[in-house]
């Protein structure tokens, strides 16, 4: 029997959530593929134009990786107050920050006009990007799962991860459209502002599905209770990332090491592969961006199914299948580019990418399973974005340092490698999630079990405790 706080949402409602999360996480991985693209094609000569070309260049993208350093303090903040006011009114402010910011980028001026306030002003709109996105993503698969059915969380909280192949899709395509309309002259002087004012009308768009949906309601539930008891007891609750880190340490570890694989092996099949196929490989840039390009479609269609299977056998087999299956296809990954063929690198990327998709699936609803309805927002987020500081933002430079160093893909595949060894390990010591009723997470003890999934009453394990049905919450 279903609890009343875990009952399916009308399917349209559903839909219409799905569809709040999706749109949301497109928009906000668009303005951040967006910066990483402009910044190989035009940051470098329009902010950077007194350093040595590569050099330039090299700056450019250190404003692309200020961006991730952001995210883990977005996760903090977004996280505490997402858990103290709502999801909802979280992901408006995160979408209307990225979106902003993106905008606010097509509006800057150059280094012609004002000089070095040009890359200052880069830089700062950088850090407002990473730091949205950072509280983006916890939110938007929280919403999801939160609302959804049980039984299919799986699938239903796999569609916000859609988001990512979307927005690399979408800028992607955009860019090229422009340079291939354009000659090089009219775009760097203003062709390449269009894309970045776009985003204000997908922010729009964005906005007005967000502003419809309801908020969670396992969050309204779990408030209502806390207000009670704090009324009750007058007790004062912890704050969210003191109980996340008191009672669910265990589970940021083992989110943070989930990631690494996942996060590591993403930028090295879709970022780090321009660099090895155009210089290793003697293969054009269009050819490898033509390569990402359908291989991301097909990202796109896999994700759900992924998130699907994950209903049926569960999390932990999924997410395990993906990343011994990107360990195990690195070495073959770099032979096949290393062949010059297109259809070569086309199987490499899109194989690559499909094993990816099976830890990037699951991994919404795993990381919801895993925290207490009042701590949920700050668990999954700071395991989720920490992590990548050490993982997806470093993962370019260093593999393009290995091949600089070894002249050979073999390190940059140990490396991958090396990174799955550490995502089997946490994902193993994980417990599976996918019978775990959302509104039974406890902190501190043993979740209960749902019924849904399974025709019976939900129960609990003998060491847990139940109050009234629903999560207790940490006071003090």
């Amino acid at each position: 029997m279903t609890s009343p706080a875990t009952a399916p949402p009308p399917p349209s409602n559903l839909r219409r959530i799905v569809a709040a999360s999706l749109i949301g996480t497109t928009i906000e991985w668009y303005d951040f593929f967006l910066y990483g693209s402009a910044a190989a094609l035009v940051f470098n000569k329009l902010f950077f134009p007194d350093s040595d070309p590569l050099v330039g260049t090299l700056l450019s993208f250190l404003t692309y990786a200020v961006g991730f350093a952001a995210r883990p303090i977005g996760a903090l903040v977004f996280g505490h107050y997402g858990d103290r006011l709502g999801r909802k009114k979280l992901l408006v402010l995160s979408l209307l920050m990225m979106g902003g910011a993106t905008f606010a980028i097509g509006l800057l001026p150059t280094h012609a006009t004002v000089g070095a306030a040009a890359p200052v002003l880069l830089t700062v709109l950088r850090l407002v990007q990473g730091f949205a996105l950072g509280g983006e993503w916890g939110g938007a698969v929280l919403l999801v799962s939160e609302h959804g059915d049980a039984r299919r969380r799986g699938f239903w909280a796999s569609w916000p991860q859609t988001g990512a192949p979307a927005g690399q899709l979408l800028a992607t395509g955009v860019l090229s459209a422009l340079t291939a309309l354009m000659p090089d002259s009219t775009f760097e002087a203003w062709g390449w502002r269009i894309p970045f004012l776009l985003s204000g009308v997908l922010v729009v768009i964005g906005l007005w599905i967000r502003l419809s949906v309801d908020e969670s309601p396992l969050f309204k539930a779990a408030l209502a209770q806390a207000e009670e008891r704090r009324a009750a007891a007058g007790a004062t609750e912890k704050m969210p990332v003191v109980a996340v880190l008191r009672h669910h340490w265990r589970d940021v570890l083992i989110a943070m090491g989930a990631r690494m694989a996942e996060n590591i092996s993403y930028y090295v099949i879709t970022a780090f592969i321009l660099v090895y196929a155009t210089t290793a490989a003697d293969l054009s840039k269009q050819t490898a961006l033509n390569a990402v390009l359908i291989a991301s479609a097909v990202h796109f269609a896999v994700i759900p199914m992924w998130g699907a299977l994950s209903d049926r056998v569960g999390r932990r087999p999924v997410y395990l299948a993906g990343a011994v299956g990107v360990g195990l296809w690195m070495f073959p990954f770099f032979a096949l580019i290393d062949t010059r063929s297109f259809g070569s690198l086309l199987l490499a990327v899109t194989v690559g990418l499909i094993f990816h998709g099976a830890m990037y699936a699951p991994q919404a609803a795993f990381f919801s399973e895993m925290f207490a309805t009042r701590m949920r927002y700050s668990g999954a987020s700071i395991g989720a974005q920490f992590s990548s500081v050490a993982a997806g933002a470093p993962a370019p430079l260093i593999a393009t340092a290995l091949l600089a160093d070894y002249d050979s893909s073999t390190p940059i595949a140990l490396y991958v490698i090396a990174a799955v060894l550490i995502t089997v390990l946490a994902v193993v010591c994980a417990k599976e999630t996918r019978h775990r009723d959302l509104a039974g997470i406890e902190p501190g003890i043993e979740p209960r079990i749902g019924g849904a999934d399974q025709g019976a009453p939900a129960v609990v394990t003998a060491d847990a405790r139940t109050v009234s049905g629903r999560p207790a919450e940490p006071v003090e």
